[in-house]
């Protein structure tokens, strides 16, 4: 522990470190200069420079995501954070655990409203768990013990810390100790999860609804033995990593994010409802009434209370950790089912197991370059990869070639806006050094943050890109023709501004451009050689595939 006094900008990258925080993303800015010029003369400490801030941020979300910790983030004054707000929000949605600081002039300017002055908390707060500035050098370290705290307390996400330059100038004493994360693996009581066993057992017609509470839990095992002994199909909602592996027969996909009525269809039904680890719906047009059937009994279990009967009532509501409750419920369901129900629900996971099998059998290869690709792909790998996926209408494609297994293996896009795929796997890739990672996003969402390459040539971080190319913004042209549909409207020609086709944009010279390297892929033959070039290229590279 070092007690003695140094500035307090040298201070701060020795409470980082002491909370495991070595490197930080950022861009640079004049009130930071200070303490970025002791950041650059630091040992054991490592900035990775982007070229905006939403770049910087996206890289910083996917590097927590890979790690399963806190990121450290840098931002410039007000104009870095609105930069950067966007793909915070997506930080918040998803349950990052970043730790977000910028600086501004310094607390003597603060009557001056002078250049670049602004309210830094109240911006970043839509878009964080906390913020707070500092603006004594007796509590610098202790506000960045207290913002890594609740960053990494379920549940998890972004904090901000305003850093005025003269309270970091100033001489700084302060305890140099970790931050202490309270311990959130709670159990239910026994009461309660034999009440909510009691509400399940009987369901004819199971549904299990999970979010990525299970992965940060590490609760997929103990999700699969609830789901089997229930025969229960689950549904992911909200959900962005892997919770239950794409293979077991009653993962049936995600319930989506845009329309209601979807989501109404698939549950519906359900005379049996357990939610884990997520809440319910997501979608941006939700059903403003319960989506369940009348009578349905509904069980939710998440560590986050606020999420609980959020939107539609419930009959059991447990704050408790996904997994410690999931193991708790699934021993007294082996306990009280009867040999009836143990035998119904066999039947129903038969049932999803001989779907399977079908389906699998029914598959065909569409012929495109893009699953000539994938295909190639998962050949050459044997599905060893992370794939950081912001393909968006072409998900579904990359999916069936590189199914999500392994927790760890996939990360998907989440919050609802565009530009994270790209950062996300160069941070994915600076996680996880060991590991192929590819970053899948579309000509629209890639030129969002295509800086990212840059970053990733200039650190030395060996991810990969593909642009799924249909020069357009795809997601749009099939969100308006739900649109018309719904308002029996004719169909007629998409908006132009949701064309991309001209002037068309050189992806793969652009990569060029930025360092890495590059191919256009217009014909299934000229996959099979993208992929071998993209595998053997010793450091970034992209390949621009023709949709």
């Amino acid at each position: 522990m070092n007690t003695g006094a140094t500035p307090g900008r040298e201070r701060l990258i020795e409470q980082f470190r002491a909370d495991g925080l070595h490197v930080m993303f950022g861009n640079p800015g004049t009130v930071e200069q200070g303490f970025l010029d002791a950041v650059d003369a630091a040992e054991d400490f490592r900035y990775v420079l982007a070229l905006q801030e939403t770049v910087a941020a996206g890289i910083a979300d996917g590097y927590a995501r890979a790690t399963g910790g806190a990121a450290l983030l840098q931002l410039h004054s007000g104009v870095g954070l609105g930069n950067g707000i966007g793909m915070l929000y997506q930080s918040l949605r998803g349950h990052t655990p970043l730790v977000v600081v910028a600086g501004d002039a310094g607390v003597r300017y603060d009557a001056m409203d002078a250049q670049m002055a602004s309210d830094l908390v109240a911006m970043a707060k839509p878009v964080t768990k906390y913020a707070t500035r500092v603006t004594d050098s007796r509590s610098v370290l202790r506000t960045i013990r207290r913002a890594v705290k609740i960053a990494l307390t379920p549940p998890r996400g972004p904090v901000f810390v305003a850093l005025p330059m003269d309270v970091l100038d100033e001489l700084n004493s302060e305890p140099v100790l970790p931050a202490t994360v309270p311990l959130t693996d709670v159990a239910p009581s026994p009461a309660s999860v034999g009440r909510a066993a009691e509400l399940l057992a009987s369901a004819e017609r199971p549904v299990v609804l999970v979010g990525d509470g299970v992965a940060l839990s590490g609760a997929q095992r103990e999700l699969v033995a609830v789901a089997e002994l229930l025969g229960a199909d689950v549904y992911e909602v909200d959900s962005s990593e892997v919770n239950i592996a794409a293979s077991h027969p009653l993962r049936r996909g995600q319930t989506g994010h845009m329309f209601g009525p979807h989501s109404k269809d698939l549950v519906g039904a359900a005379d049996g409802v357990l939610i884990v680890g997520t809440y319910v719906f997501p979608e941006v047009f939700p059903e403003l009434e319960s989506p369940f059937r009348a009578g349905a009994k509904v069980v939710h279990i998440d560590l986050n209370a606020y999420e609980i009967a959020k939107n539609h009532p419930v009959d059991l509501g447990l704050a408790a950790d996904p997994r410690q409750a999931l193991r708790a419920l699934a021993g007294v369901l082996e306990r009280r089912l009867s040999p009836q129900r143990r035998a119904a629900a066999a039947a129903r996971l038969d049932v999803r197991t001989r779907e399977r099998i079908r389906a699998a059998r029914a598959v065909t290869d569409e012929g495109t370059a893009m699953s000539a690709f994938l295909r190639t792909l998962a050949e050459r790998t044997g599905g060893d990869l992370v794939v950081f996926d912001e393909a968006l209408t072409t998900s579904p494609l990359v999916t069936k070639y590189l199914p999500p297994e392994r927790p760890g293996d996939y990360h998907l896009t989440r919050g609802g806006s565009l530009g994270v795929g790209f950062p996300g796997a160069v941070g994915a890739k600076l996680a996880r050094p060991d590991r192929l990672v590819v970053g899948f996003a579309g000509d629209g969402g890639s030129m969002y943050t295509y800086q990212a390459l840059w970053t990733a040539v200039r650190h030395g971080i060996d991810a990969k890109f593909v642009v799924c190319n249909n020069r357009k913004y795809r997601l749009l042209d099939d969100n308006i023709a739900q649109y018309w549909r719904e308002r029996d409207i004719p169909e007629h020609g998409f908006p132009g501004s949701f064309d991309l086709s001209h002037p068309e944009i050189d992806f793969a010279g652009l990569a060029r451009s930025l360092g890495a390297g590059g191919m256009r892929v217009e014909k299934p033959d000229e996959a099979v050689a993208a992929v071998s070039r993209m595998l053997a290229h010793p450091g970034p590279f992209l390949v621009d595939i023709q949709i």
